[in-house]
């Protein structure tokens, strides 16, 4: 994957793919040449389309509706390292494992389908950062836990159909307790507990005693920390 060039750099040379020809012509015929921009239709974000005069922006990968599985069954990492790819359409394979944590680093995707795979594992962080989205479908996996926040994640309402695992927003399904908030990865602090606060309020009482007492009993010391104004020696007393 990462000797796709082309679909490793963001950007384009050119609206069009322009192409040059030349005919050598049989027997007496005179041969030509001339040239054409070309032109195809495809299926994009469900909808047949055709492109001839922004096909030099379409950058896109589609091996959905094959048999592929691979020798792990995974979706090869070195995807992720395809930049400029605009479409990423992997469904209706038998793919498996996880989706890579990688897959935000596709930022020019506007259009992803892994659906009607065998993909497990949480759904990534990563995927939240790619703010171009507008069409995702992870549907028909077998993906659990909760659906990261992000931008354009919990607009997708058909895209986690058939992983009955999912939850969160903009699922109806609510999240247990303990997978409010799976994306964190800080370990709990230990330290901050109960017995952290009573040992905190203690010192307190008794580093506070330990200095006013003093100057309670001892007259010679309040002599000298006595203040002087009058409303500073009725906040003294007080």
């Amino acid at each position: 994957m990462n000797n796709l060039t082309t679909l490793a750099t963001k950007g384009y040379t050119s609206l069009t793919i322009h192409n040059t020809f030349r005919s050598s012509g049989y027997s007496d015929q005179i041969g030509f040449s001339g040239d054409y921009d070309n032109e195809v239709s495809f299926i994009w974000k469900g909808t047949m389309s055709k492109y001839k005069s922004t096909l030099g922006l379409v950058k896109r990968i589609d091996l959905s509706s094959n048999r592929l599985t691979g020798v792990t069954g995974h979706i090869p990492r070195g995807i992720t390292h395809l930049v400029g790819l605009i479409s990423l359409n992997l469904s209706r394979n038998y793919l498996t494992g996880e989706i890579s944590p990688d897959i935000g680093k596709l930022r020019s995707l506007d259009s992803l389908d892994l659906s009607s795979n065998q993909l497990d594992g949480r759904i990534p962080i990563s995927l939240a950062w790619i703010d171009r989205l507008s069409f995702l479908d992870l549907s028909y996996n077998n993906l659990f836990g909760k659906i990261p926040s992000g931008p354009q994640l919990q607009t997708f309402d058909a895209a986690y159909e058939g992983n009955p695992q999912l939850c969160g927003p903009p699922l109806q399904k609510t999240c247990p307790q303990e997978d409010t908030n799976p994306q964190i990865l800080e370990a709990k602090d230990e330290l901050i507990t109960k017995g952290f606060y009573i040992s905190m309020v203690l010192g307190f009482v008794v580093g506070f005693w330990g200095v006013c007492g003093s100057l309670i009993f001892n007259r010679s010391w309040r002599y000298v920390f006595e203040p002087k104004s009058i409303f500073g020696k009725i906040l003294w007393w007080v």
